[in-house]
């Protein structure tokens, strides 16, 4: 039997399809198991399938690529508005089949095992980094119960193991429990040491990364992120990608009026965040007088808070890392300002 579009809701092991035909009518609603999925469209004359880009999609967008079938991806977020009343698996298939069917529908590029093998240390770094900060919080707060406190920041917490242990008033029971969220601190802190210096070296090998790192504010983490897990291909212009990225404003448009608001935060969470942090770095150093700061940085300063203006030159990042990837071009810094 030939489909016009299968659609295909994905979990562990049951999968839900949703199969129209050329007029866009259902003709094949079931769940399948893992086995029988794989046979059911190995035997299905090559199609177009389209899944919800969520975990797993990219394995299973592989295999049936392979099987020939023309797989899309699209983001969970541009499906949620077709769900019709009750969220179930049939509903969710019929979502989605019913998204890929709009003309200007946008869809996730399917990633190659490689892609995704590369983009796996840059996820365990940040895992490693948020359970860090959880047991700096949770040290800082259970010293701060006995009335031993300290300045924020990790290099402080060295000093802080010492106060506590030193401390009269905290029971030696307490500095024990308090010792060893001390020793898995500087553990991960030499786990991360570890994955920088694979970073740097990936960087250093990898061509585009090694372009990106001249950009002010793109560094050894920020520029192989860019460099492995964006396709700079699937955006019409570098305001698309910041767009993408959700570094531009939200509308609250009606009637000929145009009101714009924060930003979005649409899109790769990670990645605007890695701009914003490296933008405000360069705010920073621009604010104490660096000569690699534009006229453009500093006369956003001057009418704008320090925040705004570091958004707004993530936003320029965006835009200049892009044109980068698509043309393999080198940085070069506009006219400086002493």
């Amino acid at each position: 039997m030939q489909f016009k579009r299968v659609a295909v809701d994905t979990s562990k092991s049951v999968f839900t399809i949703h199969a129209v035909d050329n007029d866009e009518h259902p003709v094949v609603r079931r769940d399948l198991s893992r086995s029988q999925f794989q046979t059911f469209f190995s035997k299905l004359p090559p199609t177009v399938v389209v899944l919800e880009a969520t975990g797993g999609s990219h394995h299973w967008g592989r295999l049936l690529s392979s099987m020939g079938h023309e797989v899309k991806l699209i983001p969970p977020q541009y499906v949620k508005p077709f769900v019709k009343r009750s969220k179930n698996d049939r509903n969710d298939a019929e979502a989605i089949s019913e998204a890929a069917s709009r003309p200007n529908m946008r869809f996730v590029p399917l990633k190659s095992a490689e892609m995704q093998a590369d983009g796996i240390e840059l996820n365990s770094r940040q895992i490693l980094v948020e359970q860090r900060t959880a047991l700096v919080n949770s040290l800082r707060g259970h010293a701060a119960e006995f009335g031993v406190v300290a300045a924020k920041g990790l290099h402080r917490v060295e000093k802080l193991l010492e106060v506590i242990e030193a401390s009269l008033d905290v029971p030696p029971t307490a500095k024990t429990a308090l010792a060893q969220l001390g020793k898995q601190i500087a553990y991960l802190d030499s786990q991360l040491e570890e994955i920088d210096r694979r970073l740097v070296t990936q960087q250093k090998s990898h061509p585009v990364a090694q372009l990106l790192s001249a950009v002010p504010g793109i560094g050894a983490i920020s520029s192989p992120t860019l460099a492995l897990q964006v396709d700079p291909q699937q955006f019409k212009s570098g305001r698309h990608f910041s767009a993408w990225l959700g570094l531009t404003p939200k509308q609250h448009s009606s009637g000929g009026k145009h009101r714009l608001g924060g930003i979005s935060r649409a899109g790769h969470e990670r990645i605007r965040q890695l701009l914003v942090v490296g933008a405000m770095a360069v705010v920073r150093h621009a604010v104490n007088g660096s000569k690699a700061a534009t006229s453009w940085l500093l006369s956003l300063l001057e009418r704008r808070p320090r925040k705004l203006a570091a958004v707004a030159l993530a936003n320029k990042m965006a835009r200049i890392a892009w044109a980068m990837m698509m043309n393999g071009e080198e940085y070069r810094h506009p006219a400086r300002t002493a």
